[in-house]
């Protein structure tokens, strides 16, 4: 799943008139970076939520597509059938329906350019008890303080001394968004945090370092400096 239902607001003016997904970096849409890693990676089936201009999104995978052949893309209207964006775990509950019983899951608005979503990943997960394992990378200057940790034996921590970001990149069972109903067909507003917290207070949630590059492109001039370099 990829994540593409959020306003933007930091990034206007740019967002006013363009989905903050399709902006573009280095000559390419942040979000067509993940569909075609997730293609080559063999996840041909994406499912991406969508509010704010989210026409624009289905308009650009209709009309130019995909460079990669057959992503097999199907999408979640928050905003048509809500009237805006449900949050991240409220969004993802919504579209679970969509979803199998473990899947990925990514924000359509950061570059990773070198993650692949690997598949080995996904088994190692699909073997374990765990309710998700999430990607954490190096603490950009305007997350300075980090959000979770990470111990040795690759438990993620809600508390630690030394916590990273969270990369918004990670792998999901369906059970970890039990509390809220299936499909949210009252379009209830959740953040995700308050669950991976309380599932690693369980024990429930493994994480791994990724240090490839990683930019979440949150402003006008974060955008900017990855056209430049």
């Amino acid at each position: 799943m990829i994540l593409a239902a959020g306003r933007g607001e930091r990034m206007r003016p740019l967002t006013d008139a363009c989905a903050k997904p399709l902006l573009r970096v280095r000559g390419k849409p942040l979000i067509q970076y993940h569909v075609d890693a997730l293609v080559r990676s063999g996840y041909h089936d994406q499912v991406i939520n969508t509010a704010w201009l989210g026409e624009q999104i289905e308009a650009h995978f209709d009309g130019a597509g995909s460079p990669q052949a057959g992503p097999r893309l199907r999408y979640s209207h928050e905003g048509r059938d809500f009237g805006g964006a449900l949050e991240t775990a409220g969004g993802i509950a919504r579209a679970l329906p969509l979803l199998h019983e473990i899947f990925w899951l990514v924000a359509g608005d950061v570059y990773v350019p070198e993650f692949a979503f690997p598949p080995a990943a996904m088994d190692r997960f699909a073997a374990s008890p765990a309710l998700a394992h999430i990607y954490l990378v190096p603490n950009p200057s305007h997350n300075a303080g980090g959000d979770f940790g990470l111990r040795p034996d690759g438990q993620a921590l809600n508390k630690a001394e030394v916590k990273y970001t969270y990369s918004t990149i990670g792998i999901y069972r369906k059970a970890l968004f039990d509390r809220l109903p299936n499909g949210n067909p009252q379009g209830i507003k959740a953040p995700l945090a308050p669950l991976l917290r309380e599932a690693m207070d369980n024990g429930q949630v493994t994480a791994e370092a990724y240090t490839g590059h990683w930019t979440d492109v949150g402003t006008p001039q974060r955008l900017a400096q990855l056209n430049a370099s």
